[in-house]
């Protein structure tokens, strides 16, 4: 047996999903543990430090350092607003006077009698930290967050952009395989996560974008739409900060890939639902996969999390049998399941010697690839507790 590259999707109809919500900084945690929350619930508040700016106040009146407590009598702590006259020094008969104005509102940070300086704090940017997911405060981390659970629907993609929405679920494809037509998008998509099918492609992205949808979920997408979409070409790093109206979540690769049937059917079973999505993506160490998160219907308590922790986890050893995806070219985005692991390492195309796996996709061909290449897919069916 091989240990898999990177954890396996996940695609269950019944799992617990907990989600640290942490500040950036100290702040305020404004839930307790056991309360029920929904995705926009701010659980967490705090305020950034706004930045110094310093102004030559002696040097732009044309008085002494030492003269300057003479002209600006606030002391630091002190609140100025943007415009207010902060030193002002009169001339002879009112001739030859100058004044110095506030560049921004602020407060008074420090005063320099040597320099004649004085710094002007700008006013902190409040931060607020949602729940993203309706569900319960599982966990209290005091002043800085916390650990939101819920239980519910969890697909795990392969691909995806830009960050945390949420939206009720909309089926516009007539099945997994289909292109659905940009034509298809009205206004009452508006605020819904859209679920397209084989392929999201540039037309219907920008009628997604025009019309205020959510997000979009799509079994494939083009580079060539992406680098349109984005204006350039995605990197390696992690994905998740695109300045985009939607989120975009690929469950099967790049390129026109039929979604997997399993997923569209569950996601096809979730029409009309609650939706939480996150399309932030990190393929390399410290695996992140963009989601989709539908908590169950009605009240979420800590009884039904403590009664239904997540299923099983997939299996961290391949075994013939075992359904994988795989992760590199020529193969990228097939799922198939292993048939071979042959103990011994083999030479591959690259002139590498590694360790290998035979699989057969869907289409009934077998095909050999390094084992660093794919990923466990873990489909779980609904189960009740």
């Amino acid at each position: 047996m091989g240990a898999a590259y990177t954890p396996g999707l996940i695609v269950s109809a019944n799992t617990v999903v907990e989600k640290e919500r942490r500040l950036p900084i100290k702040g305020s945690v404004l839930v307790e543990k056991g309360q029920s929350v929904e995705a926009d619930t701010v659980v967490a508040r705090a305020e950034l430090p706004g930045p110094v700016t310093t102004i030559r106040l002696a040097e732009q009146l044309g008085v002494e350092p030492a003269d300057l407590p003479r002209y600006f009598t606030k002391k630091p702590g002190d609140r100025v607003e943007k415009g207010e006259v902060l030193a002002e020094r009169k001339g002879l008969f009112g001739l030859l006077s100058s004044k110095v104005t506030a560049p921004l509102s602020g407060t008074v940070e420090f005063i320099s009698e040597k320099t004649g300086n004085i710094g002007i704090r700008a006013l902190p940017t409040p931060v607020e930290v949602k729940a993203y997911l309706k569900g319960v405060v599982k966990e209290v981390i005091p002043d800085e967050g916390v650990v939101v659970a819920t239980r519910g629907t969890l697909i795990q993609g392969i691909f995806g952009l830009s960050g945390e929405r949420h939206g009720p679920l909309t089926v516009i494809a007539k099945g997994p395989d289909e292109k659905v037509p940009e034509s298809r998008l009205s206004e009452e998509h508006r605020g819904r996560v859209l679920v397209a099918g084989s392929l999201a492609h540039g037309a219907l992205l920008r009628e997604a974008g025009r019309l205020g949808v959510v997000g979009i979920i799509a079994g494939g997408v083009l580079d060539t739409d992406l680098r349109d979409l984005l204006g350039y070409d995605v990197g390696v790093a992690i994905t998740g900060e695109e300045s985009i109206p939607f989120t975009l979540i690929v469950t099967e690769g790049f390129g026109e890939i039929e979604m997997a049937r399993r997923t569209f059917s569950l996601l096809e079973s979730l029409e009309g639902r609650q939706a939480s999505i996150n399309g932030a993506t990190q393929i390399r160490a410290g695996v992140i996969r963009p989601e989709v998160v539908v908590p169950q219907e009605g009240t979420i308590r800590m009884d039904d999390l403590m009664g239904a922790k997540a299923a099983a986890a997939a299996d961290s050893q391949l075994q013939v049998g075992t359904l994988i995806r795989i992760i590199r070219a020529p193969y990228f985005g097939v799922l198939a399941r292993v048939v071979a692991l042959p103990p011994e390492p083999q030479i591959i195309e690259t002139g590498a010697k590694t360790r290998v796996l035979v699989a057969e996709t869907a289409d009934g061909t077998f095909v050999t690839v390094p084992r660093a290449n794919v990923e466990i897919f873990q489909y779980e069916e609904e189960r009740t507790e």
